[in-house]
C-alpha cells in the first residue's frame, strides 16, 4: 500500500505529534507499505528512516503525491492538505489529536469547516473523550508511546518523589503543583519535586516557589529527551501531570507508567484514559483536590503497589506495534 503520511509537524522538531508520527511512519514502512511523510516543519532527511519526507511541499508537489498515493494518512486535520485530497477522491483517513477549537475553546470558521468536511473521510480519534465531540462517529485508537526508550531500569533506585515533565506554561499547571505542595507542608510532607522542561514560565515558577517557600524541594532539569528522560522517570515515584485545560489523550502519562510511576492527573479530557487504572485524578485547578491525591499515594505503600500491578496490562494497549496494527487493518479496508 502506498501511504501519504501527512505530519503538519515532524522530526527535528519536538512534540507529542511529532512523535507519534515518527513512530507510525516507521511501522508502517516495516510492515512493508511505501510510505512518504509531508510536513511544514524545517529540517532534512530523518537519519535511518526508511520512508522520505517533503519539507513544505508546494500545492504541485502536493496533488502529485496525492495521485501517487493509494491512501491519504492524516495525523490531526489540516485543511491545506485535505481540501486537495477531497478534490482527487482519494481514500482519507483522519486522526483527530486535539479538538476542534482554539485554545480558548472558541471554535472559528476554519475548525467549522474541517467539521463540515469530516463527514466526506474516515476519522479516528485519540480518546474516547475527542470522540465524543466530533461528529459524524469516529473509531477510537489511542496515541503510541516509544516501547524502546520508556521502560523500567532495574538496576536505577527510585529514591526520589514527585517529577513533572512537559512545557512550563499556564495551561500545564505547574504553578497549581507548587500550590499543592505547600499545603503539604501544612501535612508534614516535604516531597522533592524535579520539574523537567523549559518555557516562558520559568522564572516566574521560580519565583512562585521561593514565595511559597518550596524552593528547596525544587530542583529545574531543564529540557530533556529519550532516554535522559527515561532515566529521569525511573528515579521517581510520582509523575504529577496537574494539566488546567482538557488534554485529549496524555503520551507523557505512559512514558511515566512504562517506566514505573504511578500518575497523578487531572481528570477531564482523555489524560484519565491514558492514566487508566495506573494512577489517580483529581479536579482541573483544584490544588486542594491535587494535594489530598498526592498525599494519599506518598502515605499508602499497598494503594501504590496496587496501582503499579496493572501498569503491563494497560501498557500493552498503547504499543507502537499494536496501535499501528489498529490503524494499518483500517486502512486497508478502506482500499480494498
Amino acid at each position: 500500500m502506498k501511504i501519504l503520511f501527512s505530519s503538519y509537524l515532524f522530526h527535528p522538531s519536538v512534540g507529542g505529534i511529532e512523535s507519534v508520527s515518527k513512530i507510525l511512519a516507521e511501522k508502517f514502512t516495516a510492515a512493508s507499505n511505501d510510505v512518504q511523510v509531508i510536513t511544514e516543519s524545517a529540517g532534512g532527511a530523518v537519519p535511518g528512516a526508511t520512508y522520505r519526507v517533503t519539507r513544505r511541499p508546494s500545492i504541485a508537489q502536493l496533488f502529485a503525491l496525492l495521485r501517487w498515493c493509494d491512501l491519504f494518512f492524516q495525523n490531526n486535520i489540516s485543511l491545506r492538505s485535505l481540501i486537495p485530497a477531497l478534490i482527487l477522491r482519494k481514500p482519507t483517513l483522519v486522526v483527530h489529536q486535539t479538538w476542534l477549537q482554539n485554545t480558548r475553546g472558541e471554535v472559528g470558521w476554519h475548525n467549522r469547516l474541517k467539521q463540515l468536511l469530516l463527514r466526506f473521510v474516515t476519522n479516528a480519534a485519540i480518546s474516547k473523550a475527542v470522540a465524543d465531540r466530533l461528529n459524524p462517529r469516529s473509531f477510537v485508537i489511542g496515541n503510541p508511546y516509544d516501547d524502546t526508550i520508556f521502560r523500567t531500569v532495574p538496576n536505577l533506585s527510585r529514591d526520589k518523589n514527585l517529577v513533572f515533565l512537559g512545557r512550563l506554561v499556564s495551561d500545564k499547571g505547574v504553578d497549581l503543583l507548587l500550590q499543592a505542595l505547600k499545603l503539604l507542608q501544612n501535612d508534614n510532607l516535604f516531597p522533592d519535586l524535579t520539574i523537567v522542561g523549559s518555557g516562558p514560565e520559568e522564572k516566574d515558577l521560580q519565583r512562585l516557589a521561593t514565595e511559597l517557600g518550596v524552593d528547596r524541594q525544587l530542583s529545574f532539569a531543564g529540557q530533556k529527551s529519550g532516554a535522559a528522560i527515561a532515566e529521569i522517570l525511573n528515579r521517581h515515584l510520582i509523575l504529577v501531570v496537574p494539566s488546567r485545560w482538557e488534554e485529549p489523550f496524555g503520551i507523557v502519562a505512559l512514558e511515566g507508567i512504562a517506566c514505573g510511576c504511578i500518575v497523578v492527573g487531572s481528570e477531564k479530557g482523555g489524560l484519565k484514559e491514558a492514566i487508566g487504572p495506573c494512577g489517580l485524578t483529581f479536579e482541573n485547578g483544584n490544588v486542594r483536590a491535587l494535594a489530598d491525591q498526592l498525599k494519599r499515594l506518598l502515605n499508602d505503600l499497598n494503594l501504590q503497589a496496587k496501582l503499579r500491578d496493572h501498569a503491563t496490562e494497560h501498557l500493552t494497549k498503547f504499543q507502537s506495534d499494536v496501535i499501528a496494527a489498529a490503524y494499518l487493518q483500517l486502512m486497508r479496508k478502506l482500499v480494498a
